[in-house]
């Protein structure tokens, strides 16, 4: 593993690592922020998944997380959202391929090859955060944005007893009754069962369950009617007795200006839980 930089933050140390995956054949840029602790002490971590177009450097430049993780003693690791470089298939598209992984292992060609950012963000980058940093992996969290919260969602609804909390910003709940389904479609294939199991709400359908579960949405985003859907988790949490908080935000959008305003909120919401 590559340090990239590294820099001080609310007395703790942000860093931006690289190293070769072996899940994607590719190299991976990510960032962890570590509060300062005790020698020899082990901090809960929170995983934060990005929304499309993305890379690590957006939330960590602009999520302004570091004061509520500093306070709250909370590593807080931000992977990228698709394999890079020149080899890895790509489409001129903003919401495909490239930036946008949808957080699943392609079966299909060309991406299978590459894109299979499930196992990377479930196994091998686990793995070596758990092997580098002073992180508590049986305390763990996840949240994510749009994409990252379909990603967030569905790894928390799939892996229940390895994440305490799980939340979300605007996330794309049901991607399988949405034009961003599209990325399934392409990168699963047709096959129905296949597709359920990377779409929250059928996850849930299906018999998945988390205690609860803390989304954030405005209600000015562009992409709420079509593309979100958040009142298909509502139904489908509400019919299965799962503990949503759906907070619809007047006025405010898509963008980290949203995501921003309320990410404290979201790490009290989960150190309480990680400390639980």
């Amino acid at each position: 593993m590559e340090t990239v930089s590294t820099a001080r933050a609310h007395g703790g140390t942000q860093g931006v690592y690289r190293h070769r995956s072996t899940a994607t054949g590719t190299d991976m840029t990510f960032s962890v922020y570590v509060p300062d602790h005790a020698p020899g002490t082990t901090l809960p971590v929170v995983w934060y998944l990005s929304g499309l177009t993305c890379t690590h450097a957006n939330v960590t430049d602009k999520g302004e997380f570091r004061r509520a993780c500093a306070e709250h003693g909370l590593i807080f690791v931000a992977p990228d959202t698709s394999p890079r470089g020149d080899d890895v298939p790509d489409e001129d598209a903003w919401d495909f391929a490239k930036g946008a992984g949808f957080y699943v292992d392609a079966t299909e060609a060309p991406w299978a090859t590459h894109y299979r950012m499930w196992s990377y963000v479930t196994a091998e980058l686990p793995a070596l955060v758990g092997e580098h940093f002073p992180a508590a992996m049986a305390r763990q969290s996840i949240m994510g944005h749009s994409m990252g919260g379909h990603g967030a969602l569905t790894v928390a609804l799939r892996h229940p007893e390895r994440f305490r909390a799980v939340s979300a910003f605007a996330p794309i709940v049901a991607p399988t009754q949405v034009p961003w389904g599209k990325a399934l479609d392409r990168y699963l294939s047709d096959d129905p069962a296949a597709q359920r199991r990377h779409d929250a709400v059928a996850l849930i359908e299906d018999g998945a369950r988390v205690p609860e579960i803390l989304v954030d949405q405005g209600d000015a985003d562009s992409f709420l009617t079509e593309q979100l859907r958040p009142d298909l988790l509502a139904t489908a949490c509400a019919d299965a007795g799962i503990d949503l908080t759906l907070r619809m935000q007047p006025g405010y959008d898509h963008s980290y200006h949203f995501i921003s305003t309320f990410m404290a909120d979201h790490l009290a919401w989960h150190a309480a839980r990680l400390r639980a």
